[in-house]
């Protein structure tokens, strides 16, 4: 299909790839100790994850998340603008990646570096992918919904095939730095899910900061921050403007337990 570059069978967005830098990923990139990654298929909640992270780390405080744009705060590692900024970043680092398993830094495997990966109910990711790719021109745009199913069921979407990234990430999740998160879930128990990255990362916020983290990380709050939303970006790439949060819905949670994808194949 065109409209992508497509690299080891798996297509990505044209005008953020090169080769070279994702061969350098998996070869050469040496993922710190202190580093803590951000894992996702796209249009799983990256964003909101993002946002969440960064707002435990300064125990609610919203003034980085509102004025330093989201890709400066946690760079995509695959991407051409967000690689060599990592790489010369000093101390901890806070990198997102949509990579699949076997293109990630193989350093990750052998280190004590953590990563959260977030996972979301697959028709969300197929309505959502559509619509997004609708407005932009990241990618080939699909002429019909059905269409984009079809794409998505075979692979041909960007970062490929969302079953066989959901089961490569997942043979991780028995890692204890490594921790599995369900969208449908953080929409469920917001608390609770920030709760948990919290114990995961080792850190402690008292009530009044977590309901801080609470706060500026709802949907709404974020539609409005022009640091999270991707009004940023350039006109160029999303002509009829683009718009990161459409709805921020997802599946009711009791429709889940046969779409959650422990088992995904």
């Amino acid at each position: 299909m065109s409209g992508y570059s497509w690299f080891e069978g798996i297509p990505f967005p044209v005008m953020w790839f090169q080769k070279e830098i994702v061969e350098d990923i998996r070869n050469m990139f040496v993922v710190k100790e202190e580093d803590l990654i951000i894992l996702t298929y796209p249009k799983s909640g990256t964003h909101w994850l993002i946002d969440i992270v960064c707002l435990i780390q300064t125990k609610g405080d919203p003034k980085w998340i509102q004025s330093v744009p989201i890709w400066d705060r946690s760079p995509w590692i695959e991407y051409s603008n967000g690689y060599p900024v990592l790489i010369h970043k000093e101390g901890p680092r806070l990198i997102t990646s949509h990579l699949p398993i076997h293109l990630f830094s193989k350093s990750f495997f052998s280190s004590k570096a953590k990563a959260i990966y977030l996972i979301r109910n697959p028709r969300d990711v197929i309505v959502s992918g559509y619509y997004f790719l609708g407005k932009s021109n990241i990618g080939k745009n699909p002429e019909s919904l059905g269409t984009y199913i079809e794409w998505f069921l075979e692979g041909n979407v960007l970062y490929g095939s969302w079953f066989e990234h959901v089961r490569g990430w997942l043979s991780m999740r028995k890692c204890d730095n490594f921790l599995v998160l369900y969208y449908e879930d953080m929409k469920k128990d917001t608390k609770g899910t920030i709760k948990k990255i919290c114990d995961f990362l080792g850190k402690k916020l008292g009530p009044d900061e977590l309901d801080l983290v609470l706060k500026y990380s709802s949907f709404q709050v974020m539609k409005e921050n022009n640091m999270s939303n991707f009004s940023l970006i350039k006109l160029d790439l999303h002509p009829n403007g683009l718009n990161i949060m459409r709805k921020g819905k997802g599946a009711h949670p009791t429709h889940q337990p046969k779409d959650k994808p422990t088992n995904a194949h």
